[in-house]
């Protein structure tokens, strides 16, 4: 080897240690079927989390969002994630039952006495308890890096409802697994609609009812045509998974993987935030133009509907999963009692 050729051979090999360790720049993509302009919780903490991204990162690193289903719709994501088309998306885990049974836990067993926040939190600790959980999700090569809850439910109803008594013969929108044998027990009829068919069905009165929580029915706007919000105690429904393709989040070096780890719990804290100031902001609309009247329901009668055969039935199907997972689901059941 001539002096030349091992200079070179120096150089190159000085290059490459110094390069060794240090991450490449990266621009990440995220997709979601949210609108940017929605201005409600998930699309104003979607930014934030994009722009701490960027600022833990010093600048190295970015995301870009892909905004209202224009790389993937809402129940192509998980598929699209899992082939690399997106590296960050938003799944709405209820529509994916089968693909994640574990994951949909908390859907089982409606009404539960979790909020929003202690419901984020509930799956934070399976996930890092029981792996499972992860499990089910990396086997489709996605991974889950943070949460997103709904907010706490009540029922939105074109007339008053004061009682059990009151629900008879009431048509309420339906969807999941605990809500059509829990409205049954509560002697009225599911009616199965989509989200976004539901303010015409309550404007129509194809529907008297739907389960919602005060953010979500001012973004969705059913309060133009719905002016009574019944105070079941509901609990929070769990939303959407924050995840990952996994091939992604594997392949990031630690110092990034670290900071997607801390920002995913970070963000639960801050849409817990957002969104609970977002309800509040509702709820004083509604004293003033909008008109909608707040209406207290019996907790008691809620409570006896738990006991029904249809929705004991539900909750133990989700037992009976977990149990063959090889989870101790007695134990995990006990957050949803109240």
């Amino acid at each position: 080897m001539t002096k030349t050729t091992l200079r070179a051979a120096g150089i190159a090999l000085a290059a490459s240690l110094a390069t060794a360790g240090v991450a490449q720049a990266e621009t990440y993509k995220w997709i979601t079927f949210k609108p940017q302009g929605a201005g409600d919780a998930q699309a104003i903490t979607t930014q934030w989390l994009v722009d701490e991204f960027a600022k833990r990162t010093d600048g190295k690193h970015e995301i870009e969002v892909f905004w209202g289903g224009s790389v993937a719709k809402t129940r192509e994501i998980p598929e699209a994630l899992a082939a690399g088309v997106g590296d960050f998306g938003d799944v709405i885990t209820p529509y994916f039952p089968d693909l994640m049974p574990m994951n949909n836990a908390v859907g089982f067993f409606i009404p539960q006495p979790m909020g929003a926040l202690e419901v984020g939190q509930f799956m934070e600790k399976m996930h890092a308890t029981y792996p499972e959980f992860s499990q089910e999700l990396a086997e489709n090569n996605l991974h889950a890096f943070g949460f997103r809850p709904l907010e706490s439910y009540g029922m939105l109803c074109t007339k008053p409802v004061t009682s059990a008594a009151d629900m008879k013969g009431l048509r309420i929108r339906s969807y999941g697994f605990a809500y059509p044998r829990l409205i049954e027990a509560l002697g009225a009829t599911p009616v199965s609609i989509a989200t976004s068919e539901a303010y015409e069905a309550l404007q129509r009165s194809i529907i008297d009812c739907t389960p919602i929580g005060p953010a979500l029915a001012r973004g969705w706007k059913y309060d133009e045509v719905a002016k009574y919000y019944i105070e079941i105690p509901l609990g929070a429904s769990f939303g959407h998974l924050l995840a990952m393709n996994l091939d992604t989040y594997n392949g990031m070096d630690d110092e990034t993987k670290a900071v997607v780890d801390q920002l995913g719990k970070d963000y639960l804290v801050e849409y817990s935030r957002v969104l609970d100031e977002d309800a509040a902001r509702v709820r004083e609309m509604w004293t003033g133009d909008l008109g909608v009247e707040v209406v207290s329901f019996p907790t008691e009668e809620l409570m006896g509907a738990i006991e029904d055969e249809g929705v004991q039935a539900v909750r133990q199907e989700w037992i009976d999963k977990a149990t063959a997972a090889g989870l101790p689901a007695d134990e995990i059941v006990k957050n949803f009692q109240f």
